[in-house]
Protein backbone atom coordinates (compact mmCIF):
# COMPACT_ATOMS: atom_id res chain seq x y z
CA UNK A 1 0.00 0.00 0.00
CA UNK A 2 1.29 3.08 -1.32
CA UNK A 3 0.67 6.41 1.46
CA UNK A 4 -0.79 8.43 1.89
CA UNK A 5 -3.63 6.45 0.90
CA UNK A 6 -6.78 9.05 -0.27
CA UNK A 7 -9.98 8.80 0.61
CA UNK A 8 -13.47 9.76 0.52
CA UNK A 9 -16.00 9.99 3.68
CA UNK A 10 -17.91 7.85 2.00
CA UNK A 11 -15.10 5.20 2.13
CA UNK A 12 -14.77 5.50 5.94
CA UNK A 13 -18.20 7.04 7.35
CA UNK A 14 -18.54 3.22 8.81
CA UNK A 15 -15.40 2.60 10.36
CA UNK A 16 -14.02 5.97 11.83
CA UNK A 17 -13.10 4.63 15.35
CA UNK A 18 -10.75 2.57 13.43
CA UNK A 19 -8.17 5.55 13.11
CA UNK A 20 -6.24 6.43 16.45
CA UNK A 21 -6.31 10.03 15.52
CA UNK A 22 -8.82 11.83 13.30
CA UNK A 23 -6.56 15.11 12.67
CA UNK A 24 -7.71 18.39 11.60
CA UNK A 25 -5.45 20.89 9.59
CA UNK A 26 -7.79 23.29 9.27
CA UNK A 27 -7.14 26.76 11.34
CA UNK A 28 -8.81 27.06 14.80
CA UNK A 29 -11.79 28.96 13.90
CA UNK A 30 -12.21 26.92 11.20
CA UNK A 31 -12.35 23.85 13.11
CA UNK A 32 -14.14 25.83 16.09
CA UNK A 33 -17.59 26.19 13.87
CA UNK A 34 -18.02 22.41 12.76
CA UNK A 35 -15.31 18.96 13.10
CA UNK A 36 -15.24 15.29 12.34
CA UNK A 37 -16.48 14.02 15.32
CA UNK A 38 -13.72 13.09 17.45
CA UNK A 39 -11.00 15.66 15.46
CA UNK A 40 -8.68 17.32 16.96
CA UNK A 41 -6.95 20.04 15.60
CA UNK A 42 -3.43 20.43 14.78
CA UNK A 43 -3.49 23.50 12.03
CA UNK A 44 -1.17 23.92 9.56
CA UNK A 45 -1.55 27.49 9.47
CA UNK A 46 -3.04 29.41 12.78
CA UNK A 47 -5.98 32.07 11.72
CA UNK A 48 -3.11 34.93 11.69
CA UNK A 49 -0.89 32.71 9.29
CA UNK A 50 -3.60 32.01 7.16
CA UNK A 51 -4.49 36.45 6.61
CA UNK A 52 -0.44 36.83 6.06
CA UNK A 53 -0.52 34.21 2.85
CA UNK A 54 -3.80 35.21 1.39
CA UNK A 55 -2.67 39.35 1.80
CA UNK A 56 0.94 38.49 0.50
CA UNK A 57 -0.97 36.52 -2.45
CA UNK A 58 -3.32 39.38 -3.50
CA UNK A 59 -0.73 42.02 -2.48
CA UNK A 60 2.61 40.59 -3.81
CA UNK A 61 2.07 37.36 -6.01
CA UNK A 62 1.46 33.54 -5.71
CA UNK A 63 4.97 33.10 -5.98
CA UNK A 64 5.97 35.08 -2.53
CA UNK A 65 2.91 33.79 -0.98
CA UNK A 66 3.79 29.93 -1.70
CA UNK A 67 7.14 30.63 0.28
CA UNK A 68 6.35 32.32 3.37
CA UNK A 69 3.28 29.70 3.43
CA UNK A 70 5.53 26.65 3.16
CA UNK A 71 7.99 28.09 6.16
CA UNK A 72 4.91 28.63 8.26
CA UNK A 73 3.50 25.31 7.51
CA UNK A 74 7.04 23.48 8.00
CA UNK A 75 7.45 25.33 11.19
CA UNK A 76 3.85 24.31 12.42
CA UNK A 77 4.27 20.33 11.33
CA UNK A 78 7.61 20.34 13.30
CA UNK A 79 6.00 21.59 16.53
CA UNK A 80 2.76 19.56 16.19
CA UNK A 81 5.16 16.25 15.67
CA UNK A 82 7.40 17.35 19.05
CA UNK A 83 4.39 18.21 20.95
CA UNK A 84 2.03 15.16 19.96
CA UNK A 85 3.33 12.05 18.27
CA UNK A 86 7.08 11.21 18.54
CA UNK A 87 6.28 8.32 20.72
CA UNK A 88 3.84 7.43 18.47
CA UNK A 89 4.72 3.58 16.95
CA UNK A 90 5.01 2.44 13.07
CA UNK A 91 1.36 1.41 13.35
CA UNK A 92 -0.24 4.63 14.03
CA UNK A 93 -3.08 5.44 11.63
CA UNK A 94 -4.41 8.57 11.68
CA UNK A 95 -6.95 10.33 9.28
CA UNK A 96 -5.89 14.18 8.34
CA UNK A 97 -8.13 16.30 6.49
CA UNK A 98 -8.49 20.03 5.77
CA UNK A 99 -10.85 21.92 3.66
CA UNK A 100 -11.03 20.50 0.43
CA UNK A 101 -8.27 17.94 0.62
CA UNK A 102 -5.60 20.21 -0.74
CA UNK A 103 -2.37 21.60 0.33
CA UNK A 104 -2.95 21.93 4.36
CA UNK A 105 -4.00 17.78 5.09
CA UNK A 106 -1.39 17.30 1.57
CA UNK A 107 1.36 18.54 3.36
CA UNK A 108 0.79 16.87 6.73
CA UNK A 109 -0.04 13.09 5.78
CA UNK A 110 2.61 13.35 3.06
CA UNK A 111 5.18 14.30 6.05
CA UNK A 112 3.39 11.58 7.99
CA UNK A 113 3.94 8.78 5.29
CA UNK A 114 7.50 9.71 4.81
CA UNK A 115 8.16 9.20 8.33
CA UNK A 116 6.20 5.96 7.85
CA UNK A 117 2.89 5.98 9.40
CA UNK A 118 0.04 4.73 7.25
CA UNK A 119 -1.55 8.08 6.81
CA UNK A 120 -4.93 8.38 5.26
CA UNK A 121 -5.88 11.58 3.80
CA UNK A 122 -9.63 12.28 3.39
CA UNK A 123 -9.97 13.51 -0.44
CA UNK A 124 -12.77 16.60 -1.09
CA UNK A 125 -11.88 17.33 3.09
CA UNK A 126 -14.41 18.47 5.44
CA UNK A 127 -16.15 19.71 2.87
CA UNK A 128 -16.67 16.08 1.49
CA UNK A 129 -17.99 15.20 4.84
CA UNK A 130 -20.18 17.87 5.19
CA UNK A 131 -22.45 17.14 1.88
CA UNK A 132 -21.78 13.55 3.17
CA UNK A 133 -23.58 14.63 6.63
CA UNK A 134 -26.24 16.70 4.82
CA UNK A 135 -27.33 14.09 2.50
CA UNK A 136 -27.52 11.25 5.14
CA UNK A 137 -29.72 13.59 6.86
CA UNK A 138 -32.01 14.70 4.44
CA UNK A 139 -32.84 10.68 4.23
CA UNK A 140 -32.22 9.17 7.91
CA UNK A 141 -31.73 5.51 8.86
CA UNK A 142 -35.62 4.04 9.64
CA UNK A 143 -35.63 3.95 13.66
CA UNK A 144 -37.71 2.83 16.10
CA UNK A 145 -38.03 6.20 17.87
CA UNK A 146 -40.28 5.99 21.31
CA UNK A 147 -41.15 9.53 22.13
CA UNK A 148 -41.02 10.62 25.79
CA UNK A 149 -43.70 13.41 25.65
CA UNK A 150 -44.52 15.31 29.11
CA UNK A 151 -45.33 18.69 30.44
CA UNK A 152 -42.62 21.00 31.00
CA UNK A 153 -40.74 19.68 34.43
CA UNK A 154 -41.87 16.04 34.26
CA UNK A 155 -38.67 14.68 34.03
CA UNK A 156 -38.40 13.90 30.66
CA UNK A 157 -34.48 14.77 30.24
CA UNK A 158 -33.62 12.74 33.52
CA UNK A 159 -35.27 9.91 32.61
CA UNK A 160 -33.69 10.10 29.20
CA UNK A 161 -29.98 10.27 30.92
CA UNK A 162 -31.16 7.27 33.00
CA UNK A 163 -32.17 5.04 30.30
CA UNK A 164 -28.73 5.46 29.03
CA UNK A 165 -27.11 5.17 32.04
CA UNK A 166 -28.17 1.41 31.59
CA UNK A 167 -27.80 1.16 28.16
CA UNK A 168 -30.57 2.52 25.90
CA UNK A 169 -30.43 3.75 22.88
CA UNK A 170 -30.94 7.70 23.52
CA UNK A 171 -30.90 10.66 20.97
CA UNK A 172 -30.95 13.29 23.62
CA UNK A 173 -31.28 16.52 21.29
CA UNK A 174 -31.22 18.68 23.91
CA UNK A 175 -27.74 17.97 25.05
CA UNK A 176 -26.38 17.95 21.63
CA UNK A 177 -27.88 21.37 21.31
CA UNK A 178 -26.62 22.88 24.20
CA UNK A 179 -30.23 24.01 25.37
CA UNK A 180 -33.64 23.33 27.33
CA UNK A 181 -36.28 23.93 24.69
CA UNK A 182 -37.82 26.95 25.93
CA UNK A 183 -37.68 30.55 26.11
CA UNK A 184 -35.68 30.22 29.57
CA UNK A 185 -33.64 27.37 27.98
CA UNK A 186 -30.27 28.63 27.09
CA UNK A 187 -27.53 27.09 29.42
CA UNK A 188 -25.47 29.35 31.42
CA UNK A 189 -21.93 29.52 30.51
CA UNK A 190 -22.84 27.27 27.73
CA UNK A 191 -22.71 28.69 24.52
CA UNK A 192 -25.16 26.43 21.68
CA UNK A 193 -22.53 25.08 19.24
CA UNK A 194 -22.96 26.07 15.34
CA UNK A 195 -26.23 24.55 13.04
CA UNK A 196 -23.21 22.56 11.54
CA UNK A 197 -21.87 21.07 14.14
CA UNK A 198 -25.45 20.34 16.06
CA UNK A 199 -26.34 18.27 12.74
CA UNK A 200 -22.66 16.53 12.89
CA UNK A 201 -23.75 15.44 16.19
CA UNK A 202 -27.08 14.28 15.65
CA UNK A 203 -25.29 11.93 12.22
CA UNK A 204 -22.73 10.61 14.83
CA UNK A 205 -24.93 9.64 17.36
CA UNK A 206 -27.62 8.29 14.22
CA UNK A 207 -25.31 5.82 12.16
CA UNK A 208 -24.34 4.45 15.45
CA UNK A 209 -27.80 2.98 16.88
CA UNK A 210 -29.15 -0.39 16.13
CA UNK A 211 -31.83 -0.23 14.08
CA UNK A 212 -33.59 -3.69 15.80
CA UNK A 213 -33.61 -1.68 19.39
CA UNK A 214 -35.53 1.07 20.03
CA UNK A 215 -34.24 4.94 20.49
CA UNK A 216 -35.82 7.00 23.14
CA UNK A 217 -35.92 10.34 22.12
CA UNK A 218 -37.28 13.69 23.67
CA UNK A 219 -40.57 15.24 22.22
CA UNK A 220 -38.76 18.83 21.00
CA UNK A 221 -40.43 21.73 19.01
CA UNK A 222 -38.78 21.71 15.33
CA UNK A 223 -36.08 23.98 17.11
CA UNK A 224 -34.07 23.94 19.89
CA UNK A 225 -33.20 26.87 20.83
CA UNK A 226 -31.31 28.51 17.91
CA UNK A 227 -30.85 25.73 16.27
CA UNK A 228 -33.31 23.46 13.49
CA UNK A 229 -33.57 20.04 13.99
CA UNK A 230 -33.08 18.20 10.54
CA UNK A 231 -36.81 18.41 9.00
CA UNK A 232 -36.72 14.61 8.67
CA UNK A 233 -35.64 13.35 11.02
CA UNK A 234 -38.45 15.65 13.06
CA UNK A 235 -40.88 13.90 10.36
CA UNK A 236 -39.73 10.52 11.84
CA UNK A 237 -39.89 11.77 15.52
CA UNK A 238 -43.23 13.55 15.51
CA UNK A 239 -44.90 9.71 13.64
CA UNK A 240 -43.04 7.70 16.46
CA UNK A 241 -44.84 5.65 19.05
CA UNK A 242 -45.22 7.73 22.54
CA UNK A 243 -44.77 7.73 26.30
CA UNK A 244 -46.81 9.94 28.68
CA UNK A 245 -44.61 10.89 31.28
CA UNK A 246 -46.45 12.10 34.23
CA UNK A 247 -45.53 13.52 36.96
CA UNK A 248 -47.04 15.89 40.15
CA UNK A 249 -47.08 19.34 39.96
CA UNK A 250 -45.51 19.88 43.17
CA UNK A 251 -42.20 17.63 42.22
CA UNK A 252 -42.14 19.14 38.86
CA UNK A 253 -41.65 22.37 40.53
CA UNK A 254 -39.15 21.08 42.96
CA UNK A 255 -37.34 19.41 40.04
CA UNK A 256 -37.22 22.88 38.01
CA UNK A 257 -36.21 24.70 40.87
CA UNK A 258 -33.06 22.15 40.87
CA UNK A 259 -32.81 22.52 36.92
CA UNK A 260 -32.38 26.31 37.20
CA UNK A 261 -30.92 27.57 40.23
CA UNK A 262 -29.12 29.39 37.68
CA UNK A 263 -32.26 31.90 37.39
CA UNK A 264 -33.64 31.42 41.13
CA UNK A 265 -30.36 32.80 42.44
CA UNK A 266 -30.24 35.17 40.20
CA UNK A 267 -33.36 37.45 39.17
CA UNK A 268 -31.66 40.06 36.32
CA UNK A 269 -31.52 37.49 33.96
CA UNK A 270 -34.54 35.78 34.15
CA UNK A 271 -36.63 38.90 33.85
CA UNK A 272 -34.97 39.33 30.81
CA UNK A 273 -36.33 36.22 29.72
CA UNK A 274 -39.77 36.58 31.00
CA UNK A 275 -39.56 40.12 29.23
CA UNK A 276 -40.24 37.92 25.40
CA UNK A 277 -42.94 36.60 26.97
CA UNK A 278 -45.23 39.61 26.97
CA UNK A 279 -46.40 39.59 23.48
CA UNK A 280 -48.55 36.13 24.82
CA UNK A 281 -49.58 37.37 28.37
CA UNK A 282 -49.11 41.08 27.93
CA UNK A 283 -47.05 43.59 30.05
CA UNK A 284 -49.13 43.28 33.37
CA UNK A 285 -48.77 39.63 33.40
CA UNK A 286 -45.23 39.80 32.70
CA UNK A 287 -44.38 42.32 35.14
CA UNK A 288 -46.66 40.76 37.95
CA UNK A 289 -43.97 37.11 37.10
CA UNK A 290 -41.11 39.81 37.23
CA UNK A 291 -41.96 40.84 40.59
CA UNK A 292 -42.33 37.35 41.96
CA UNK A 293 -38.67 36.58 40.85
CA UNK A 294 -37.61 40.48 42.36
CA UNK A 295 -39.15 39.36 45.79
CA UNK A 296 -37.53 35.92 45.40
CA UNK A 297 -40.47 33.94 45.61
CA UNK A 298 -39.26 31.47 43.15
CA UNK A 299 -41.55 28.38 43.71
CA UNK A 300 -44.66 30.62 43.50
CA UNK A 301 -43.78 32.06 40.24
CA UNK A 302 -42.77 28.50 38.59
CA UNK A 303 -46.09 27.62 39.86
CA UNK A 304 -47.97 30.36 38.29
CA UNK A 305 -44.89 29.39 34.94
CA UNK A 306 -46.36 25.93 34.58
CA UNK A 307 -50.37 26.57 35.09
CA UNK A 308 -50.63 29.69 32.85
CA UNK A 309 -47.64 29.68 30.36
CA UNK A 310 -46.09 25.93 30.15
CA UNK A 311 -48.80 23.51 30.53
CA UNK A 312 -51.78 25.02 27.98
CA UNK A 313 -48.97 25.51 25.39
CA UNK A 314 -48.40 21.84 26.04
CA UNK A 315 -51.67 20.86 25.53
CA UNK A 316 -52.51 23.17 22.37
CA UNK A 317 -49.22 21.37 20.91
CA UNK A 318 -48.68 18.08 21.74
CA UNK A 319 -51.61 16.71 19.96
CA UNK A 320 -51.07 18.40 16.49
CA UNK A 321 -47.38 17.44 16.53
CA UNK A 322 -47.53 13.89 17.82
CA UNK A 323 -50.21 12.31 16.71
CA UNK A 324 -49.71 9.34 18.46
CA UNK A 325 -49.85 10.93 21.83
CA UNK A 326 -53.72 9.03 22.71
CA UNK A 327 -52.63 5.94 22.39
CA UNK A 328 -49.31 6.47 24.48
CA UNK A 329 -47.97 3.99 26.78
CA UNK A 330 -48.56 6.75 29.99
CA UNK A 331 -45.14 5.95 33.01
CA UNK A 332 -45.80 7.70 36.35
CA UNK A 333 -43.20 9.25 38.36
CA UNK A 334 -43.81 8.67 41.72
CA UNK A 335 -41.19 11.56 42.39
CA UNK A 336 -37.73 12.67 41.23
CA UNK A 337 -35.26 10.47 43.80
CA UNK A 338 -32.70 8.69 41.53
CA UNK A 339 -34.22 5.44 42.23
CA UNK A 340 -37.61 7.01 41.04
CA UNK A 341 -36.37 7.40 37.76
CA UNK A 342 -34.25 3.97 37.50
CA UNK A 343 -37.47 2.36 38.18
CA UNK A 344 -39.13 4.03 35.58
CA UNK A 345 -36.27 3.38 32.96
CA UNK A 346 -36.54 -0.12 33.46
CA UNK A 347 -40.43 -0.48 32.58
CA UNK A 348 -38.77 0.82 29.18
CA UNK A 349 -35.40 -0.68 28.78
CA UNK A 350 -35.57 -4.02 31.20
Amino acid sequence: MKYPEILRFADIASRLDEFDAIIDARSPSEYALDHLPGAINCPVLDDDERVQVGTTYKQVNSFEARKMGAAMVARNISAHIDALWLDKPREWRPLVYCWRGGNRSGSLAHIMAKIGWPVVQLDGGYKDFRQFVSSALENPPALDFRVVCGTTGSGKSRLLQTLESIGAQVLDLEQLAAHRGSVLGGLPSQPQPTQKAFETAIWDRLHRFDPALPVFVESESKKVGALRVPGALMEQIRAARCISLQLSRAHRVQLLMEDYQHYTQDAGPLNEQLGYLASLHGNEKISNWQSLASAGRMPELVEALLAEHYDPAYTRSIGRNFPRIADALVLELPGIAPGDLLAAARQLHP
